[in-house]
């Protein structure tokens, strides 16, 4: 393939205070384009625009979204908008073929129906309302009446150090047991499926590399666990672009 030097992506992200990407859905497209070499630029934008933002680009809401929502792009050859991760990228897939991320395996859906439930559930009482540290005041504003709107009590009841650990204890042997799945194929090379990456290896590494930037702790404390930093590890080089 020739090599692409003008941005063929404008890629749609959410900001923050660090003026890098933090969202773990964005993350999943971001590792992406960076595997593949695919050059693009980022355009963040704060929690309240990004509806009227993506509503303005002419994006509608379809079977693939039900809510307006980061990460979308623009693919500036095609002159083609779209949002949400997983049609996003089956078009990255299937236009830029080379190389291959597969994006989903037997194994892969298992994983990440498993650490969506064991993970996320340890990632939800500890990530959420600590992304309040890295909002700006406006977006503060939205995030915390929309969030506690869902959740039905505030945010910081989250935080009571007793409850936080007893949910991370509740949740360890199956965190454990999905990094065990993720070291299935370790005799082949470091991701889930062996020597190459594939979507599931992306979606665990956005998701590790969002608790990164959110808070540190809640990040190692999550790569002790067997599988997960190698899995990281193995990612890092397609995280060097990050804004």
């Amino acid at each position: 393939m020739a090599s692409r030097t003008e941005p063929e992506i404008v890629l749609y992200d959410l900001a923050c205070t660090k003026n890098i990407c933090f969202s773990p859905v964005v993350w999943r497209i971001r590792l992406m384009l960076n595997y593949k070499h695919i050059p693009y630029r980022t355009i963040f934008l704060e929690f309240p625009d990004i509806e009227p933002t993506l509503k303005g680009l002419g994006l509608v809401l379809g079977q693939s979204a039900s809510k307006y929502t980061v990460p979308a792009i623009h693919h500036v050859p095609t002159n083609t908008y779209m949002m949400d991760s997983v049609p996003i990228a089956q078009f990255l897939e299937s236009t830029y073929p080379d190389p291959p991320v597969p994006l989903t395996s037997e194994l892969g859906r298992e994983i990440e129906a498993k650490a969506r439930a064991a993970v996320g559930t340890a990632f939800r009482t500890s990530i959420m309302p600590r992304e309040m540290g890295i909002l700006s005041p406006r977006a503060q504003e939205y995030f915390q009446r929309t969030r506690e709107a869902s959740l039905g009590h505030p945010l910081a009841d989250l935080l009571d150090p007793e409850k936080e650990e007893q949910v991370w204890n509740a949740v360890g042997d199956a965190v454990y047991a999905v990094g065990e799945l993720m070291r299935l194929n370790k005799a082949s090379g470091p991701f889930v499926l062996g020597a190459s990456p594939s979507g599931t290896d992306f979606f665990i590494a956005g998701s590790l590399q969002s608790a990164r930037v959110i808070d540190e702790g809640v990040f190692q404390r999550t790569i002790k666990y067997p599988g997960y930093k190698e899995i990281y590890d193995a990612c890092l080089p397609y995280m060097e672009k990050q804004d």
